[in-house]
Parts: C-alpha cells; sequence; structure tokens
C-alpha cells in the first residue's frame, strides 16, 4: 500500500461541521473530507467516518447539513471533533434552529448549506453522501473570513479512535 502522507501532508483544506438528523435522533461531526463535485448540477460530496454517531444517524437521513467555521471557533470545533455523540448531546449548549427538512443549523456558522441525500458511496473507512444543495446561507455580509482549516484542528483528539 503507498503512503500518501508526503501528498497530505501539504494541504490545508477547510473543516466543514455535518449535521444530520433522523427518526428523532440528532448528531454532528467535524470533517475534513469534503468537496463540490459537480458544477452542473451543483453537487457536494462529504465523507462520514463509519466509526462516528453521525454516519449512523446520516445512513438514515434525508438531509445533512454542511457548516463552515471561522478559525476563531475553537470551541464548536472541539465540541464536534472531540467530543462523541455516542456519550455527549452535541446540541445542548449550542444554538441551533431547524432547517430546511427537519435539519439542524447551527446559529454560530458564518456559512452553511443543507443538501438532499442523492447517493451514499462506501469509500472504506469513511461513507460518501452525495449531497444536491436546496438551501445556503450566510452569516458574514459576503466578506471573506478566516476559515478554520486542517492544520487548525491537529490538536484535536477525534472523539472515536481512527477517525
Amino acid at each position: 500500500m503507498t503512503d500518501l502522507d508526503p501528498f497530505t501532508d501539504l494541504l490545508d483544506y477547510p473543516m466543514y461541521v455535518v449535521t444530520a438528523e433522523a427518526d428523532g435522533e440528532r448528531a454532528g461531526c467535524l470533517v475534513g473530507f469534503a468537496s463540490q463535485c459537480s458544477i452542473r448540477p451543483v453537487r457536494f460530496m462529504v465523507w462520514l467516518s463509519k466509526a462516528n454517531r453521525t454516519y449512523r444517524v446520516a445512513e438514515h437521513a434525508e438531509r445533512l447539513a454542511v457548516h463552515l467555521l471561522r478559525r476563531d471557533q475553537d470551541r464548536l470545533a472541539r465540541l464536534f471533533g472531540a467530543e462523541t455523540g455516542d456519550r455527549t448531546d452535541k446540541f445542548t449548549d449550542v444554538p441551533w434552529h431547524p432547517g430546511p427538512g427537519g435539519s439542524l443549523i447551527l446559529d454560530e456558522a458564518p456559512a452553511w448549506f443543507v443538501g438532499r441525500v442523492e447517493n451514499r458511496i462506501d469509500g472504506g473507512d469513511h461513507v460518501g453522501f452525495l449531497l444536491a444543495p436546496e438551501a445556503a446561507a450566510e452569516n458574514c455580509a459576503g466578506s471573506r473570513i478566516p476559515l478554520l482549516t486542517l492544520n487548525d484542528t491537529h490538536d484535536i483528539t477525534p472523539g472515536h479512535p481512527g477517525n
């Protein structure tokens, strides 16, 4: 097997918080594997670890919400990255509101979108969720803000080993 670290160690891509709701359960996690993957039609792929509770909820969800965080939102990054929903209700002390189709929108996120799950693709220890965006908003008046990136999260120990 080829070690990809010499390549990926040079990357510093955005981090996202993905939230899901299904059958009365809610979940969310910090995600680094995500990207727009089509222009026409617009599609976005989010990869969730099979070890995460968020993945287990998302398996049954019709929609996922994808949130960007600012670089200074360390508290949210740690909550959704270092805590596991198996032991912690991450939404207890976080302001949020229901979004389209019952999605969970984090009020403090500078930008978010909700996407309808069109397909799920097994990629090994992660599953890709192909999303068709249905709604999007930004709370930063269109200005460029420093986003939370992979390099900002190296000191966050994942809530589940192997993430």
